[in-house]
């Protein structure tokens, strides 16, 4: 029992020191920006040895993409929050482009998600995260729910994911340079009304 008592105790102890450099990494990538970043001023920041962070993440990149994975969680539990399963699925579809536009005003996502991400990690690495955890494997959910239920016309939903989801990046850029996100909503609103299945 008190060795189960001293795993459990030691694996809250790795799990507590690998949020602490996640948490500090994030701060840091979003003040400075990845490549203006030290890993001597993330273990700083996180309180932490160098020999922790090398325990835990191979280098700075792995630790980025720790980052990055994190946020990608956090933007799709606001969607599916925001469109629950036993929504309607083209007022699901719309309440989740709404969120996921809501939840990209957070400081730093965009940078991380955006802009920093697909140039650290490479354009593929970002779409193969964002399809497995984040908002597009959420949109993509949303269409093939909207097909089967010929709410929308029936296409290569892969192709038709990526499009829209590009499409509500470059909205969350847009709004955090100032735009205003009604008229994003009202427009990708729209694309989704333009994907309806005749009547």
């Amino acid at each position: 029992m008190q060795d189960e008592s001293k795993r459990r105790s030691n694996r809250e102890r790795s799990e507590a020191t690998r949020a602490q450099l996640v948490a500090a990494a994030r701060r840091l990538f979003v003040d400075k920006g990845y490549a203006e970043t030290g890993t001597p001023e993330i273990v700083a920041a996180a309180g932490v040895t160098r020999g922790a962070l090398y325990h835990h993440f191979a280098d700075k990149q792995a630790l980025f993409r720790a980052v990055v994975e994190s946020e990608s969680r956090r933007v799709a539990a606001e969607i599916e929050a925001a469109a629950p399963r036993d929504m309607p699925v083209r007022e699901a579809l719309v309440a989740g482009g709404r969120a996921f536009l809501d939840a990209m005003r957070e400081p730093g996502r965009t940078r991380l998600l955006l802009l920093d991400g697909p140039a650290v990690l490479g354009r593929g690495d970002m779409d193969a995260i964002d399809a497995a955890i984040g908002g597009m494997r959420s949109l993509r959910e949303g269409l093939a729910a909207a097909m089967a239920a010929r709410t929308i016309r029936r296409m290569p939903l892969d192709a038709v994911t990526l499009l829209l989801s590009s499409a509500y990046d470059r909205a969350a850029l847009a709004v955090e340079a100032g735009a205003d996100p009604d008229i994003f909503m009202d427009v990708l609103a729209a694309f989704v009304d333009g994907l309806a299945a005749p009547g």
